[in-house]
């Protein structure tokens, strides 16, 4: 490799002896078939090895694949590249009158890698983002392409496939009619007398909602609600709207959020937090996300607090958001509708880990999954426990890459075979 390569964070230096930047599908499958070991990068935003190749490995970059998103406004589906971003392609379905159900916070990164990692956004009715995946194209170890789709038995494990099946070309998402929303924040959520009915009632507010804070005291400092217009106001008596426009990390100018103040504009203006002409910070920082199940949310959150003066010494901002269930194998909300806790820490890897170990033993009993490219430290046979369908997916492995061609250390760590 000529060039030194980082991810997004700067935090992993990748080893590849390598790096590749191929033009076409074609190219791709024949450099896949003439390599011995082979990781794709996507926009890079992972904050672990899930990308790297190793020293005798070749990294690969989607990104110089033409940028196609085309959009069948009678089936209501769009095929895109998957070096496309999110904030490209959300303008191009809007533009044809058609929304995607959902986005993740940051519309920066791309499509291919956030849905092979379970990457979401917020709602107690929304999917991950792989949720609106029908079809995806692959190409495999012998360079061929292969196509997967609803209906095949192996779709399951073809979407968030943390890279191990073959390099994604192309996805198909659904698509539904356009709609705006308005963004409404509000301040200082007790986490006293929020029961589960509660969390409930506040997580279900509005069509996308997420609570923020730094843990340096018991309870939320903001409250995101993104409303669809065409659904009913909510009710909210649990806290003051905001009197200002807010940024989810404290003290951090909020130029570069969304709009806020209930002024309405179209979905993909509305449900990231983070408005897609502006890098939303330098990248100094890490992330680390657990999912578990939506019922246990409250008292995960108490366990949190519990050890919160540990957690907010080295903590920028926490996020609490819900995710439906899913039937991706390896999707951090397979088969359980989810809350997500996400930790945005100081960009300070020998400060950060142990309080990523300590935190991941207070919620232990919750059995939460960690975020796949985020970082953290859980022993990968208790992850792997967290997966029932961890033996198909394996299968489905062996059949299209039997060399395990795309199965760096991270990936092997987690097949456990």
């Amino acid at each position: 490799m000529t060039e030194t390569i980082t991810n997004w964070a700067g935090n992993i230096t990748y080893t590849a002896k390598e790096l590749q930047r191929p033009y076409s599908v074609a190219a791709i499958g024949a450099l896949v078939a003439a390599s011995a070991k082979v990781r794709v990068l996507g926009s890079g935003h992972s904050f672990n090895q899930i990308a790297e190749p190793g020293p005798e490995g070749v990294l690969l970059s989607i990104a110089a694949l033409p940028p196609v998103i085309d959009v069948d406004r009678e089936a209501r589906t769009v095929r895109v590249s998957g070096g496309v971003r999110y904030a490209e392609l959300a303008r191009a379905v809007h533009a044809h009158g058609l929304a995607l159900p959902n986005m993740a916070s940051l519309p920066h990164i791309s499509v291919a890698g956030s849905v092979a990692t379970g990457t979401h956004g917020s709602g107690v009715g929304n999917g991950s983002l792989a949720a609106s995946v029908r079809e995806v194209e692959l190409v495999t170890a012998d360079g061929s392409v292969v196509t997967v789709g609803r209906g095949d038995p192996r779709f399951g494990g073809a979407v968030t496939s943390l890279g191990a099946l073959g390099v994604v070309t192309a996805l198909t998402l659904d698509l539904e009619p356009s709609f705006d929303v308005q963004q409404h924040v509000f301040t200082e959520l007790p986490l006293d007398g929020l029961d589960a009915a509660a969390f409930e009632a506040v997580m279900s507010a509005a069509y996308s909602v997420s609570l923020f804070t730094d843990w340096r005291a018991p309870g939320f400092r903001q409250v995101w609600l993104k409303r669809r217009t065409d659904q009913p106001l909510p009710d909210i008596p649990w806290a003051a709207p905001a009197t200002e426009k807010l940024h989810p990390v404290p003290g951090m100018p909020a130029v570069n959020c969304t709009e806020q103040f209930g002024a309405p504009g179209p979905w993909h203006e509305r449900l990231p937090h983070f408005r897609a002409e502006f890098t939303p910070s330098s990248g100094a920082e890490l992330q680390s996300e657990y999912l578990l199940p939506r019922g246990r949310a409250v008292a995960a959150l108490h366990a949190i607090d519990a050890i919160r003066d540990t957690v907010a010494a080295v903590l920028q901002t926490c996020e609490v958001r819900t995710v439906a269930a899913d039937e991706q194998w390896l999707s951090p909300s397979y088969g359980r509708d989810t809350v997500a806790l996400h930790f945005t820490w100081v960009e300070d890897t020998a400060a950060v880990l142990p309080v990523v170990r300590r935190l991941e033993e207070a919620l232990a009993a919750f059995e939460p999954r960690p975020h796949w490219g985020k970082v953290f430290a859980m022993e990968a046979g208790i992850v792997r426990e967290r997966y029932p369908r961890l033996a198909d997916f394996r299968a489905l492995a062996r059949e299209l890459d039997p060399g395990r061609k795309f199965a760096n250390a991270f990936v092997q760590d987690i097949l456990g075979d």
